[in-house]
């Protein structure tokens, strides 16, 4: 159950915690992966990495997110990689936080371009070879704070929450192609940046989650794996969080 056996995926932001995950859980099902993300070392190292310990046929193929032009290239190349793209997954974004009265124009101005609009042009990329190929599975990684906010988060939670409205959108758009298109929104994930914080402070992090503790990426992959697997054809125009109950949405 759940095979993508055959499928192929570009996943950005690929080389991070989250991203890291999402690959290794669509490739252990069978999936080709394009990984994508600005750090070419860091992506090659992981790539061999995943071949190694998971196996498959992947390659990486950097881009600057930032850079509209290279953002316009990543799917077209990774088509040319594997002749096809079955899976879109939209994972990559930033933060520049503050409290709104000291927010930079440039700090809004660069969350909304990396988080909110390379997905955008991505999506919009992969839209014609999917509806060519009547079969499509798009899947982008927003945040509860998308849903619920977050003092000294607008921008971010401003991306995040425009995530879920333009997936809506595109899903009512792209239903009757066999293409879905989906949002996954984590809670509080261990990541290696949430590992230094003090112990106190992961005290007060897990003390908002009634599972009493924060997630791991392998439960962000999981559910990447199931809203991209063929079972799930049925489901789009969906945001499934994932937060431990943090906030029940």
């Amino acid at each position: 159950m759940f095979s993508l056996d055959g499928m192929t995926a570009l996943v950005t932001g690929a080389s991070g915690g989250i991203g890291s995950a999402i690959a290794v859980a669509l490739a252990r099902q069978g999936a080709r992966i394009a990984l994508s993300g600005s750090n070419g070392a860091k992506l090659r190292a992981f790539r061999e990495q995943l071949q190694d310990e998971v196996g498959g046929d992947h390659v990486e193929i950097t881009c600057d997110l930032s850079n509209t032009t290279q953002v316009e290239e990543l799917v077209p190349a990774a088509i040319d990689t594997f002749g096809k793209l079955d899976i879109l997954v939209n994972n990559a974004g930033i933060t520049r936080d503050g409290l709104m009265m000291r927010m930079k124009d440039d700090d809004w101005q660069s969350v909304l371009d990396i988080n909110l609009s390379a997905a955008f042009r991505l999506m919009r990329a992969a839209t014609r070879p999917m509806m060519k190929a009547k079969f499509g599975r798009m899947i982008s990684i927003t945040s509860v704070v998308g849903t619920t906010g977050n003092p000294g988060q607008m921008n971010y939670a401003a991306a995040k929450a425009g995530l879920v409205g333009m997936s809506k959108s595109l899903a009512q758009e792209l239903a009757s192609r066999n293409i879905t298109v989906n949002c996954v929104a984590p809670g509080f994930i261990r990541t290696a940046m949430t590992e230094v914080l003090p112990e106190d402070q992961k005290a007060a992090l897990n003390g908002r989650i009634p599972m009493g503790r924060m997630g791991e990426g392998e439960d962000i992959g999981a559910a990447v794996a199931y809203l991209a697997s063929r079972e799930a054809g049925y489901v789009t125009g969906q945001t499934l969080h994932v937060n431990g109950g943090m906030a029940m949405v």
